[in-house]
């Protein structure tokens, strides 16, 4: 946890850098008018995006047989951060309430922590990260995730955001 306290002191220094991942953040109107960002999207497939929720940190759990969810972060959140060049995750077997700070990524512009969806325990780690940090911008919803866990209260999943009320979400904070 060494490296989360080293990553927490560098986002310090870039939290200019990640306006967009704070629910306040106001835009530069250099940057709304950029015509790939007004337009973006999730970049979903319609099968992996019927079981996302979202959280309006972004990061998103998809719940799978057996009650266990895989977490990883938005697309909109991949590109606010830019290449991910290193990802902090938690060890097997850590306990988390909702919204416990779980790890950090680092990427070429800033860090940014991140924050579990749900009440539960880690079962995995994306293992992958470690050599190839870069497969959370290449793929975030399939090969980037980075964690699995189980749930330990189901009756939270109702509070997360489905796509569409993400998408609503991720335009209101653009506008």
């Amino acid at each position: 946890m060494a490296a989360c306290g080293i990553l927490r002191c560098l986002s310090s220094n870039f939290s200019t850098a990640l306006p967009l991942l704070t629910r306040s953040a106001t835009l530069s109107p250099l940057r709304l008018a950029s015509k790939h960002y007004v337009q973006r999207t999730l970049a979903t497939s319609s099968r992996l995006a019927a079981a996302l929720k979202f959280t309006d940190r972004h990061e998103w759990i998809r719940v799978e047989e057996g009650g266990v969810g895989t977490v990883g972060i938005s697309n909109f959140a991949q590109e606010a951060l830019g290449d991910v060049v290193y990802c902090g995750l938690p060890e097997v077997g850590t306990q988390l309430a909702q919204q416990d700070e779980f790890g950090a990524l680092e990427s070429v512009k800033a860090a940014s922590e991140l924050y579990s969806p749900l009440t539960g325990e880690v079962v995995e780690v994306n293992e992958l990260l470690a050599d190839s940090p870069g497969l959370v911008n290449k793929s975030c919803y399939k090969d980037g995730w980075l964690m699995k866990m189980t749930i330990a209260n189901p009756a939270e999943l109702d509070a997360l955001m489905d796509e569409t009320a993400y998408e609503r979400y991720i335009r209101s904070i653009e506008d």
